[in-house]
């Protein structure tokens, strides 16, 4: 599926695909949050990933679809973190290179964790990474795979929702972080090729509120600056593509404070027994602070666990 308009077909050979890679993680209900809310509350554990992130079931399937001379000559990725290790996991399975670049202040647990998937990293600051990456596809003959940009990507992304539709076909609501939009796009991408109604949600951080920006003016409008603990977050706008998509179905961002998320990071370890990167809680976070009061069945997707040890034991304090 790479034009037009999504098929349940489409997607759900996407998963297919994805049988042995990626985890069809669990949905464990929020007792807490359910009886705070008045609704059954789902929660979507897609940090239990083989790369402790979503972004796995994107890269592999953008990988292994493109043309096999293409990806013999290797890949190359652009990443604040949870795309980058995805793509090195998934090239070090196919026996392709990697090439990964990435923010000069990115999480050392990231970084670390790239490399030991065998890949390279190129470290720069993160306003030029995309050009960076960019400029080494083309002189090395690279095949590159954008962490959000790219549709089938984005389809990839599509088989997260896909599950949570076919495991609670009365959701009425999803709430998905948004970054450059790859996951949100892919929720939607999913209930419109499985025509179901369930109102999809954006959840971001108040100092990188792109989706915000974006609905205000009806297209991506980029921010001058991002900045929140939630580092996998701060793409300064949601891609064009991404927006083809959300632009079409999602009405609402809800847009969380530092302080916001730290609490759902800390509810979720101390309830749940969660451990959730701060990227990853906001969806929760959404709910804990009020911005959604979902009228019915809602699902959160948890989209990571890759946290700093020494962030995650402050933030749990």
């Amino acid at each position: 599926m790479r034009d037009g308009a999504p098929t349940e077909a489409a997607l759900r050979a996407a998963a297919a695909a994805l049988a042995g890679v990626a985890v069809r993680t669990p949905l464990v209900e929020a007792p807490g949050l359910s009886r705070r809310l008045g609704v059954p509350v789902w929660l979507k554990c897609e940090m239990w990933q083989p790369i402790g992130a979503f972004k796995v079931r994107g890269a592999w399937t953008a990988v292994t679809r493109m043309p096999e001379a293409l990806r013999a000559r290797g890949v190359i990725a652009h990443s604040s973190g949870n795309h980058g290790r995805a793509v090195a996991w998934v090239a070090r399975r196919l026996g392709v290179r990697a090439l990964i670049v990435m923010n000069d202040n990115a999480p050392p647990l990231k970084v670390e964790a790239v490399r030991a998937e065998g890949a390279e990293v190129v470290l720069v600051d993160r306003y030029k990474r995309l050009a960076t990456a960019n400029e080494l596809a083309a002189r090395e003959s690279l095949s590159m795979v954008p962490p959000f940009e790219h549709e089938d990507v984005i389809l990839g992304q599509g088989t997260c929702a896909l599950e949570i539709l076919d495991d609670i076909p009365d959701l009425s609501a999803l709430i998905s972080p948004v970054g450059g939009g790859g996951l949100i796009a892919g929720c939607c991408l999913a209930a419109e090729a499985l025509g179901h109604p369930v109102e999809v949600v954006g959840a971001e951080p108040v100092g990188a509120a792109k989706l915000t920006a974006a609905l205000a003016a009806g297209r991506p409008t980029a921010l001058a600056s991002t900045a929140s603990i939630a580092d996998g977050l701060l793409p300064v706008s949601v891609g064009e593509i991404p927006w083809s998509r959300i632009g079409q179905r999602v009405q609402r961002a809800v847009r969380i404070s530092e302080d916001g998320i730290a609490r759902a990071v800390r509810f979720l370890f101390h309830d749940m027994g969660l451990r959730v990167e701060p990227s990853g809680a906001v969806s929760v976070a959404a709910l804990l602070e009020g911005g959604f009061r979902p009228t019915g069945p809602v699902a959160a997707i948890l989209s990571g666990g890759n946290v700093d040890p020494d962030l995650f034991a402050r933030l749990i304090a």
